[in-house]
C-alpha cells in the first residue's frame, strides 16, 4: 500500500508529467489497492473577501468527464456547464467552507486545509486514497497524495477544482446582494482596482479578511 511517506518516486513531479493521461494517477493508486479514491482542491485563498471553500469529489473507476479539466482554464459558462455533471456522475460529492472570520483568527494556509479536511471528511463513501491539489499536507486520517499543479494533473482533482470554484462563486454572487457596493458578483472578492476603490471609499465589510493587506 502507498502512503504520502512511501513509493514517492511513483508520482512525477516535473512539468513533463503534464502530458500524461489525467487519470494516472488515479489508475496508479488502484494499482496499489485503493479503489475509492477522491480529488480535492479549494478555491479562494487570495480573495479579500469572502470564505475559502475545498471540494473533495470521487468519481467512478475510468470516468472521463467531457469538458472537465482545470477550472482556471475554463470559462466561467464552462464550470457552470461541468458543475450539474460533476454531481450526476460522480459517487460523491462533498464541499468544506471557511469563513473570512476564522480565516483572520488562523491564517490563509491553515483555513484552505481545514477546508480539505471538512470536505473530505464529508464524503460518503469514505475515501480510501486522496489526490490533494499542492504541497501542503492535509490533517485527515486517510491515505493521500499532494501533486503539484494537481488540477491539471487528475481528473478527480480537475473536478474538485471546478465544484469549489462554482460554489464559492455563488456564495460571492449571494453576499453582492448584501453588500453591492464592493461589486462581489464581478470580483468575487479579488482585489480588483474597483474593489480597492470601494473599500478606501465605504472601508471593509464583514465578509473582508480583515488580516489581508488592502482591507486595512
Amino acid at each position: 500500500m502507498i502512503t504520502p511517506e512511501d513509493n514517492l518516486s511513483l508520482f512525477p513531479e516535473s512539468d513533463s508529467s503534464r502530458d500524461l493521461d489525467t487519470l494516472f494517477f488515479e489508475s496508479l493508486v488502484r494499482k496499489a489497492g485503493y479503489r475509492v479514491i477522491a480529488g480535492v482542491d479549494e478555491a479562494g485563498r487570495g480573495p479579500l473577501a469572502g470564505p475559502v471553500v475545498a471540494a473533495a469529489v470521487i468519481l467512478p473507476e475510468g470516468v472521463v468527464l467531457d469538458g472537465v479539466r482545470d477550472s482556471k482554464e475554463m470559462t466561467e459558462s464552462a464550470r457552470e456547464r461541468a458543475f450539474p455533471l460533476i454531481h450526476e456522475k460522480a459517487l460523491s460529492v462533498c464541499v468544506g467552507v471557511v469563513s473570512a472570520d476564522d480565516i483572520d483568527r488562523t491564517n490563509i494556509l491553515r483555513a484552505s486545509l481545514e477546508a480539505m479536511k471538512r470536505a473530505i471528511l464529508s464524503l460518503d463513501p469514505r475515501p480510501e486514497f486522496c489526490l490533494v491539489d499542492g504541497i501542503h499536507p492535509v490533517p485527515v486520517p486517510i491515505p493521500y497524495r499532494c501533486l503539484k499543479k494537481g488540477d491539471r494533473r487528475s481528473h478527480s482533482i480537475s473536478a474538485a477544482s471546478i465544484v469549489a470554484k462554482v460554489y464559492r462563486d455563488r456564495i460571492m454572487c449571494s453576499f453582492h446582494e448584501k453588500f453591492p457596493v464592493y461589486g462581489f458578483s464581478e470580483n468575487k472578492g479579488y482585489g480588483t482596482a474597483q474593489h480597492l476603490a470601494a473599500i478606501r471609499e465605504h472601508g471593509a465589510c464583514a465578509i473582508h479578511r480583515t488580516t489581508f493587506r488592502g482591507v486595512t
